[in-house]
């Protein structure tokens, strides 16, 4: 017991990365989405760790910073029932975490939306696929 008092809570954990994912993705400073909420950017390291319990009213301040509705910081938390994808969805959206929290795949999500032509954007995608297809075939 005297442990688990020291080690986060995996939804703790889940909750404070899905913060940080939605802030970088912003390209919002902790520094920042802290002084909005009328607290010191120490405390968001310790939210975005898990460290900290993030209160309701405190996460629902946070979605409205962030423009994402509650829901979307337990999306895929840990012991979340799926619907019958036999763990697919888990590992399709953890692999989208990933790359959305790699520096790549942050500037690629960036610049992406920025594109407001969907003609546009369904040619970078045919692009992207092309060069993957390119990559697999060497």
């Amino acid at each position: 017991m005297i442990e688990n008092k020291k080690k986060p809570n995996p939804i703790d954990i889940h909750v404070g990365s899905r913060i940080r994912l939605r802030r970088t993705m912003l390209g919002m400073s902790q520094e920042k989405l802290g002084e909005s909420l009328g607290i010191t950017f120490q405390q968001i390291q310790k939210y975005e760790k898990g460290t900290n319990r993030v209160g309701a009213s405190r996460l629902q301040n946070i979605s409205n910073i962030l423009n994402v509705p509650v829901s979307f910081f337990f999306e895929d938390a840990p012991g979340e029932r799926s619907s019958g994808g036999g763990g697919m969805e888990a590992s399709s959206s953890n692999y989208v975490v990933d790359f959305l929290s790699s520096s790549e795949g942050l500037q690629l999500n960036r610049a992406f939306v920025k594109i407001s032509d969907p003609k546009v954007r369904r040619k970078v995608v045919e692009l992207v696929k092309a060069l993957a297809a390119e990559a697999d075939a060497d």
